[in-house]
């Protein structure tokens, strides 16, 4: 059910209406998301709105909860005249609060709340008012409340999560709804509970203590599954389970939940990975459940292994590590988290103690997550290179693994390997692409775009290619540094070509020159002018990064900020559109207050962004996307294409307007000499590759052929099936 179903008053009072049934109880069952700011917190509260919570659970929902410690005056006097560190005196009066229970009614509700903290289910974070010499506490009392179509409920008032203010005092709450004429006043509630909860409201501190959550549920966990007696008032509202079946032994093993239904073409990638001795390669497109199929995979795997098996999980970046922990933890796991800045501070003593633990027969099971960086780094190398038994190897985005540095971390004392990947095949990499095979073992599944669109996975699109060219100095600089990196390859005794390091750095140049032609931003203004109304648009910039080799997340090239500072301002200032950048110089909270906007449509029409589409960002409410620097390399468009296309409600079809790069102008083509002809023709030949390649599986895939024709025609191409794929080099 929709909230929108729900009979929701406007205003609810503690005397005159019971707030719990009434409201609580059946918004919080339709809810996926919980989002809560109080005063002081109380676990009787989560016994009071149990069910309420039970049902947001089996949703598959998240509880965010900002509370206040009960600082003593003594505590405040200690942090003001710098006796002792903020933290400490905090983490004590948390922990101040954790007293025994007496009797077991207090000893279910609190075994309640421990659960939901071991689950993933409720995260708490503790804020207090910090000024330059002093401590406050923290009063902001409001909540918010999402349900599957991404509804918005938001409420304030001076009721607490405390028996006393839900049952003796008089108390009262105001409503909101997104979809009524509050929506300006929900959405500006929520940007404050984000700002808050990621830590840049000015003067408020958010702080996690993972010591207290961890102390709470050592401390009052005494089962997983919890039958609450409740008093009598509430005997018909008994609770049956505290989590979903499918979360019954909380972090017992991986396990499918039970809310997962895997579809056939994921049975049959799993079933074919089991009869590959549980090797081999997932090649999926993005936003066809790769991360829920490898998950899967795992514990068909823990099953077969008679519940042995350690498992590590790669991928690329730090923030996705973050998505895989939540649905690691969805699927019955407890990941040790690591990386540099994980938040898991002691990772490495974790990782150290199970991986012994699970050699010595000690532990049955543990999985760790990590980044390609932390994965190849000495000290996870060395703890990886001693494991034996049943150990899997789950690599996601696994091209990346057929590079050099890469490769050699891929030892052979993993027993069980998957690959997961868009695009296995590397581009121009032959060699890198056998070694991904040799180690990962043949394709279990290959799931494309085209199967996805079929069968509404992804939504389908139209293609429409913009043609821009090189100015005069552009492409007297990209015919320079052509010629020099023709001089600077070489092909070895198989024929196989060999990129000097400046033939790879001239490369990279080459790619950026294309990448900023400044008549993209021209062509753009004069595209814009039919859109400038519109919203959920996109703007990509961003030069490839193949031959990067030192490209690190987050990491902007000068190059790249001065396009999406170009495009940002035409857009914002000369066009007068609501535009943000999305870049690495917003820090995550940012990026989650932007995409939030962006999602609404309301107050920003459009990102102007650089690699997000690469970096594994998913904003699927982008319906037209301008790609103002495409690859020529496959594995990256391919990408790039598939985010644009993820679905979103009321996202029928996306547009995409693909910035095609030439060298010259059609027009001025008959002008140029065969020799310099010859230059330009490679870029113009992977450019049309591209064309073909989205259009084929557009909606208007007819639409791009007289444009291919005339290019093929001008730059006098034709292509062969034996094309070398080093022609990019030339």
């Amino acid at each position: 059910m929709s909230f929108t179903e729900i009979d929701i008053k406007q205003e609810y009072r503690s005397r005159l209406d019971n707030v719990i049934k009434d409201f609580y109880i059946p918004v919080l069952k339709e809810a996926t998301l919980y989002k809560r700011a109080v005063g002081f917190f109380s676990s009787t509260a989560l016994v009071e709105m149990s069910l309420g919570i039970c049902g947001l659970v089996k949703n598959g929902g998240k509880i965010q909860l900002i509370a206040s410690p009960r600082l003593s005056a003594e505590d405040v006097a200690a942090i003001n005249e710098g006796i002792r560190r903020r933290d400490d005196v905090i983490e004590e009066a948390l922990i101040r609060e954790l007293s025994e229970p007496i009797g077991l009614q207090a000893s279910e509700r609190l075994n309640l709340l421990s659960n939901l903290i071991a689950s993933g289910v409720l995260e708490i974070k503790i804020a207090f008012l910090e000024t330059d010499n002093s401590v406050g506490m923290f009063h902001e009392k409001m909540g918010l409340m999402y349900d599957k179509d991404n509804n918005i409920i938001a409420f304030s008032g001076s009721m607490n999560e405390s028996f006393n203010a839900f049952r003796q005092n008089y108390e009262a709450v105001d409503v909101f709804t997104s979809w009524s004429n509050d929506e300006e006043r929900v959405l500006a509630k929520q940007s404050a509970f984000n700002a808050m909860w990621n830590d840049y409201e000015p003067s408020i501190r958010v702080r996690e203590f993972p010591q207290v959550s961890e102390l709470i549920v050592s401390k009052y966990q005494t089962s997983n599954e919890t039958d609450l007696n409740l008093d009598d008032s509430f005997s018909d509202d008994r609770l049956d389970s505290l989590l979903p079946v499918d979360i019954e032994n909380n972090f017992s093993g991986p396990h499918i939940p039970v809310k997962v239904k895997m579809r056939p073409y994921q049975i049959e990638a799993i079933n074919n990975w089991a009869e590959n001795n549980y090797r081999g390669i997932f090649d999926m497109a993005t936003g066809t459940g790769k991360t829920y199929t490898a998950l899967a995979a795992i514990a068909a795997l823990y099953k077969a292994t008679k519940q042995n098996l350690a498992v590590f999980i790669v991928c690329p970046y730090q923030h996705l590590v973050e998505q895989w922990k939540d649905d690691i933890v969805a699927f019955g796991m407890k990941p040790i988290v690591c990386y540099s800045v994980s938040t898991q501070k002691n990772w490495k003593e974790r990782l150290k103690t199970a991986a012994t633990s699970f050699n010595l027969g000690v532990q049955n099971h543990f999985c760790v997550v990590t980044t390609n960086a932390t994965f190849s780094g000495e000290y996870v190398q060395s703890i990886v290179k001693k494991m034996h038994g049943n150990v899997v190897l789950v690599v996601d985005e696994a091209h990346n693994f057929g590079a050099e540095n890469l490769s050699t971390t891929l030892v052979d004392n993993m027993k069980y390997r998957l690959a997961l990947s868009a695009t296995i095949d590397r581009h121009g990499d032959s060699e890198g692409t056998s070694k991904l095979y040799d180690y990962f073992g043949e394709k279990c599944i290959e799931y494309t775009l085209k199967d996805a669109i079929n069968n509404k996975m992804l939504t389908p699109y139209y293609y429409y290619p913009v043609v821009v060219s090189l100015s005069a100095t552009e492409l007297e600089e990209y015919l320079d540094i052509t010629a020099k990196i023709r001089k600077n390859v070489h092909a070895d005794k198989h024929g196989k070509v060999v990129l000097s390091e400046y033939a790879k750095m001239l490369l990279i140049k080459r790619a950026r020159l294309v990448s900023g032609a400044a008549e993209k931003i021209d062509v753009l203004r004069e595209l814009m002018q039919d859109h400038k109304d519109d919203n959920h648009m996109l703007v990509y910039c961003g030069a490839t990064t193949m031959h990067d080799v030192d490209y690190k997340e987050g990491k902007a090239h000068i190059d790249d900020i001065r396009q999406i500072d170009l495009v940002a301002d035409m857009l914002g200032n000369d066009l007068g559109m609501r535009v943000s950048k999305f870049t690495s110089e917003e820090n995550a909270a940012e990026r989650e207050r932007i995409k939030a906007d962006f999602d609404a449509g309301d107050h920003l029409q459009a990102v102007v962004a650089i690699r997000c589409l690469d970096e594994g960002v998913n904003i699927p409410s982008i319906k037209t996307a301008f790609i103002l620097a495409s690859s020529t390399n496959p594995k990256e468009y391919v990408q790039r294409r598939g985010r644009v296309l993820r679905l979103f409600n009321g996202k029928n079809f996306a547009v995409i307007y693909d910035f095609i790069t030439l060298p010259f102008a059609l027009e001025c083509v008959d002008h140029v000499d065969a020799e310099t002809l010859e230059s330009g023709k490679s870029l113009a030949k992977r450019e049309i590759l591209r064309m073909k390649d989205f259009a084929s599986i557009a909606e208007n895939p007819f639409d791009s052929d007289e444009l291919i024709s005339r290019i093929m025609s001008a730059y006098e191409i034709e292509f062969d099936d034996n094309d070398p794929e080093d022609e990019e080099y030339v």
